[in-house]
Order: C-alpha cells, then sequence, then structure tokens
C-alpha cells in the first residue's frame, strides 16, 4: 500500500539523488498523523463543547485525583505553556463553570484549581469519546505491534520529554 510521503519520498530521490532521504519515510508520516490526530481530537472534543487546550487543563485536573485540584504552577508544568496564558485560561474555563479558584491553605498568597463537578464530568465524557476514536485509529494494528510502535516512538520521544528547565 503506498501513501502520499512514498510519493513525497520517490520525488525527492528523482530530483535529489545526492541526498539521503530516508528520514522523511519516518517523520514525514509522523508529523503527517500528528495533523490527522489533531483533526480527529478537535473533532471528539467539540462534540463535548471543548477546545482542545480546555480537553488539556481539565484532564490534568483529573489526572490528580480528588479533590482535583493543582496549582497554576503545576498545570504549567503540564501543558507546557507560559504563565499569562494560563491564568487567561483557568478565567476562561471558571467563567464557563468548569473550573473554581480556591485560596492555597499553605501559602496565603496562593492560588489552587479545582475542578467542579461539571468540568470533571466534562473531562470524563470527551476523554471516553476521544478513546473510542484513538481505538478505531489503532484498530489496524495487533496488540502488539501497538506495542512495538509505543515503544519506537517513546525512544524517540523521551530525549525531548527529559530535557531539564
Amino acid at each position: 500500500m503506498e501513501d502520499e510521503v512514498d510519493r513525497l519520498v520517490a520525488a525527492w530521490r528523482r530530483e535529489r539523488p545526492d541526498l539521503d532521504v530516508e528520514p522523511l519515510e519516518v517523520l514525514s508520516r509522523v508529523s503527517r498523523l500528528a495533523r490527522h490526530l489533531d483533526r480527529a481530537r478537535r473533532l471528539a472534543f467539540s462534540e463535548h463543547n471543548l477546545e482542545p487546550w480546555e480537553f488539556d487543563v481539565l484532564t490534568s485536573l483529573r489526572r490528580a485525583g480528588s479533590p482535583y485540584q493543582l496549582s497554576p504552577g503545576q498545570l504549567l508544568t503540564q501543558t507546557l505553556v507560559t504563565s499569562g496564558t494560563m491564568t487567561n485560561r483557568i478565567d476562561r474555563l471558571a467563567k464557563k463553570g468548569l473550573v473554581e479558584r480556591l485560596p492555597d491553605p499553605s501559602d496565603r498568597r496562593g492560588v489552587l484549581v479545582r475542578l467542579t463537578t461539571e468540568g470533571r464530568d466534562r473531562a470524563d465524557q470527551a476523554l471516553a469519546g476521544l478513546l473510542a476514536q484513538e481505538r478505531a485509529i489503532l484498530a489496524q494494528l495487533s496488540r502488539a505491534e501497538r506495542g512495538d510502535l509505543a515503544g519506537l516512538l517513546r525512544q524517540l520521544t523521551a530525549p525531548f520529554d527529559n530535557v531539564p528547565g
């Protein structure tokens, strides 16, 4: 079975036989797959009236476990956005009734962000929808193939995810 990357690689080999274009065979597929997955995720989240960034914040809080709260700094670490962006996101989620700000009992100047019941329900529903969609995407791979692929992708992503700072 041929895909768009096969055609792209063949064209480059024809036009630039002096270059080794082998990395394109893997990384162009990863890049194209990321774009397809982004579209699929946006669709899954829109069915629950959520934007991808809203899902990221809500599920970060949900994964924290009861009482489903984190400091804004902890949310920054998990979602990889700036402080100003996170403040804006928390404000918008609070206006929708999906999170609430609470005083941090261990720091008089600090706040904690907590999921509301509606925020938790929306996160749970959106996650279930996303997982169903992602299972369908991976259905053509066996369990062993999915495990192999996950391991190979981990080898590529771990150096980026484990850079200090």
